[in-house]
């Protein structure tokens, strides 16, 4: 299901192409067309209708996954966001509430996206994204900072009193300098300038979430907001480099998802993780999620940390790759290499071209000057992945594996190969190809 308020009917089968590489053509076509603009932010019951039914639940990362499966992580998430709620009043309590009475969502289930854990409830801010190409929309929390943060696993009083500031403050200042726009915030041209700045979107958004602090400071100013609020909310902004993360991700949901209307070919058109399980949709393959075991990333880490300490692999925010950017761009951002323990510009260049073997195209409106402006790759053919061996490589921060300690470092994960193995053989049953 697309999310959407008027949404544009380019629903497309398998039977309206002469062949896999001519639906995959369409595939990218529509996903490189969205046009994404932030519109709004609002407490997320009020933008997502799973949210305000009255029951306990809880938006997490990733494929289906029962609280049991969740890494102890997105459990300490699970814990936060339950204490946040008033659901419980200490650690044990809202450990058993959310093992006993909350129901689990995926966020790509609502047309959302959460970052790391990804935990979302109903009174958190939540931004919205409009695709204007095609009508349909797409949400995100808000970045809380670095340090003890819920999205890695925190869950104590620094971390609960930042998520009401967020609900109280920044996401209805936000929501009022919107206000002040003609239609919203358009997100694509940021994308494209920060391209061009060293950010590859995802491990390094410095120069998107300068341009946004830059570009909302005005919107704020107009916007009749007490002076104090301006200045503690401009100061947030211009203090949160990883700020423009999650609005880079929901921007790439919105994209990606009127994609799955052409349900035909072999592109991949959402990847994230729970933890646990490692998820890939196909655009021939509707909304069926293929899994493998999530491998744990490896890079580089703070004073004091190391591997053994690593939580596996988790969030919704390999939607950047999805759309190229990312892992699969890291030639755009030579300066954060190093940072993820993954070598120097020659390195950054040679992971961008083997990424390059495994899409169907090239973004233009992505292009890259570090790469001889060639945009993006862009549409991820799971046939290449299984045919080259190549698989997706993606950029994460890396959280502890203990619950309550926060980010402990920065790196990159393979996509396991599972996933893609089992999607090729259920395209070849849709397409009656034998493989046996």
């Amino acid at each position: 299901m697309t999310h959407s308020e008027n949404l544009t009917d380019i629903s497309r089968t398998i039977d309206d192409f002469d062949s896999i590489t001519d639906a995959n053509k369409a595939v990218v076509d529509v996903m490189t067309a969205g046009q994404p603009v932030l519109v709004d932010v609002a407490r997320a019951h009020t933008l997502i209708p799973e949210l305000d039914t009255g029951e306990k639940v809880l938006l997490h990362a990733g494929p289906p996954i029962d609280f049991e499966h969740m890494p102890e992580t997105i459990k300490g998430a699970c814990i936060g966001a339950a204490l946040f709620e008033g659901w419980a009043s200490d650690e044990d309590a809202a450990r058993r509430v959310v093992a006993e009475q909350v129901r689990l969502i995926p966020c790509h289930h609502v047309g959302a996206v959460g970052p790391m854990g990804g935990i979302t409830s109903a009174h958190m801010a939540l931004m919205k994204v409009v695709n204007t190409t095609y009508g349909n929309v797409s949400y995100s929390t808000l970045n809380e900072g670095i340090g003890k943060v819920l999205r890695f696993g925190g869950y104590d009083a620094e971390v609960i009193d930042r998520l009401g500031w967020m609900r109280d403050v920044l996401g209805p200042a936000l929501s009022s300098a919107l206000a002040t726009t003609d239609g919203g915030y358009p997100l694509a041209p940021v994308m494209a300038r920060a391209l061009t700045m060293g950010d590859e979107m995802h491990q390094r958004n410095i120069a998107a979430s300068a341009l946004f602090a830059k570009d909302m400071a005005p919107l704020l100013a107009r916007a009749g907001l007490p002076g104090d609020t301006v200045a503690e909310v401009s100061d947030f902004l211009g203090r949160t480099d990883q700020f423009f993360l999650n609005v880079a991700m929901a921007a790439s949901k919105a994209c990606a998802d009127p994609a799955r209307q052409v349900r035909a070919g072999s592109v991949v058109t959402a990847m994230c993780r729970n933890g646990y399980e490692f998820g890939i949709r196909v655009s021939g393959l509707g909304d069926r999620w293929f899994t493998a075991p999530v491998n744990t990333p490896s890079g580089l880490f703070f004073t004091g940390y190391d591997q053994s300490q690593a939580a596996p692999d988790m969030g919704d925010s390999a939607i950047m790759e999805t759309f190229g950017l990312g892992g699969m761009s890291i030639v755009a951002a030579p300066g954060v290499t190093p940072f993820l323990g993954a070598g120097g510009f020659s390195e950054a260049l040679a992971t961008t071209e083997e990424m390059a073997e495994v899409v169907t195209a090239h973004n233009p409106n992505m292009p890259i000057p570090t790469w001889n402006f060639q945009g993006a790759p862009t549409g991820i053919d799971i046939r290449l992945v299984v045919q080259t061996g190549i698989t997706p490589i993606i950029n994460s921060g890396i959280a502890s594996k203990h619950p309550g300690v926060g980010q402990i470092g920065a790196g990159t994960v393979r996509a396991p190969m599972g996933c893609f193995t089992r999607a090729v053989e259920a395209l070849a049953e849709v397409y009656g190809v034998d493989v046996s």
